[in-house]
C-alpha cells in the first residue's frame, strides 16, 4: 500500500510515520504545505492513500483539491471537534481527531483496506465543508446538564463547569464551587454539544473552560500544564499535537 502524510506540523508527521510503521505501513513521504502538496502531486503517481491535516501552514488542505484531481482515498487528521466532523460524516469521509489514538489509527486503516477495492477517487463537495470550517453555522450548544445526587436530579448551568473529564470509564463534570458530578455523557458525545469557543479539548481525558484558566506554563515534551479555578485532583496537560490548537483558540 502506497502512503503518504500531508501535516504541517513535522513532529506530528513523523509520530503518523512511526505510528504507521508498527502497522507494517511506510510512508516515506511526508509533505507540509499546500503548495509543497501540489508540486507533489503534479509530478508523482498518486498514492492509495493519504492521512491529510486540514490546516496546512499556507491554507486548508481543501485547497489542493481545488488546483489537483485528486485520485486517491483519504483520512483526515484534525483538530477540528464539532460541525466539521458532522460533514465528513455525512460525506462518509474517514477522519482521526488529534492526537491520534493508536487504536483508532488502526481501525481506520483496517477499514480502508476492507473497501479499498472498490474505493473511488474523491469526488465530494469540499468548498461545503470548507464553507464550515471557514463560516461555521450557528447552532445552539448545551446550556445545562442535569446530574444525580442521590435520588435528586440537579440542573448545572454551563457557565458553572471549570472542566469535563474522565476517570475509571466515567465521565464527569467539575464545577466552579469543587464538586465534582458523573454524567451520562462521553467526551465524545460532548464535541458535539459544547460551544468550542468556550471549551476546549486538550487531551483525550479533558475538556476545560476558557473561564476556568488560572495560569499555563511549560510541560516537558512542548506541553503544557493548565492551573484551573478550583479542581486540582489531577494534572491538567495539554497535549503536544493540541498545544498549538490551543494556542490559536486562546487567541
Amino acid at each position: 500500500m502506497n502512503v503518504i502524510i500531508i501535516e504541517d506540523e513535522k513532529p506530528s508527521a513523523r509520530r503518523l510515520q512511526r505510528m504507521l510503521q508498527s502497522l507494517n505501513i511506510n510512508a516515506e513521504v511526508m509533505l507540509h504545505s499546500v503548495e509543497e502538496s501540489v508540486a507533489w502531486f503534479q509530478t508523482n503517481a498518486h498514492p492509495d492513500l493519504i492521512f491529510l491535516d486540514i490546516q496546512l501552514s499556507d491554507g486548508l488542505s481543501f485547497e489542493i483539491f481545488e488546483i489537483i484531481e485528486i485520485k486517491s482515498a483519504v483520512i483526515f487528521t484534525t483538530a477540528y471537534d464539532e460541525y466539521a466532523l458532522q460533514a465528513f460524516k455525512l460525506n462518509s469521509i474517514d477522519y482521526l481527531l488529534k492526537p491520534i489514538d493508536e487504536d483508532d489509527l488502526a481501525t481506520a486503516v483496517k477499514k480502508y483496506q476492507e473497501r479499498a477495492p472498490q474505493q473511488q477517487a474523491v469526488t465530494l463537495d469540499f468548498n461545503d465543508i470548507k464553507k464550515l470550517l471557514v463560516n461555521p453555522i450557528d447552532r445552539e450548544y448545551k446550556k445545562r446538564f442535569s446530574v444525580k445526587v442521590g435520588q435528586h436530579l440537579k440542573l448545572i448551568n454551563i457557565d458553572e463547569i471549570e472542566c469535563f473529564y474522565s476517570e475509571n470509564k466515567g465521565t464527569y463534570l467539575h464545577t466552579t464551587d469543587n464538586r465534582n458530578y458523573l454524567i451520562d455523557t462521553s467526551l465524545e458525545q460532548l464535541e458535539d454539544v459544547l460551544e468550542p469557543q468556550t471549551f476546549f479539548r486538550i487531551n483525550r481525558k479533558f475538556f476545560v473552560s476558557i473561564n476556568a484558566i488560572k495560569d499555563m506554563v511549560s510541560y516537558t515534551n512542548s506541553r503544557l500544564q493548565i492551573k484551573l479555578n478550583s479542581y486540582n485532583e489531577q494534572e491538567v496537560i495539554v497535549a503536544r499535537e493540541r498545544v498549538k490548537d490551543f494556542k490559536n483558540w486562546l487567541a
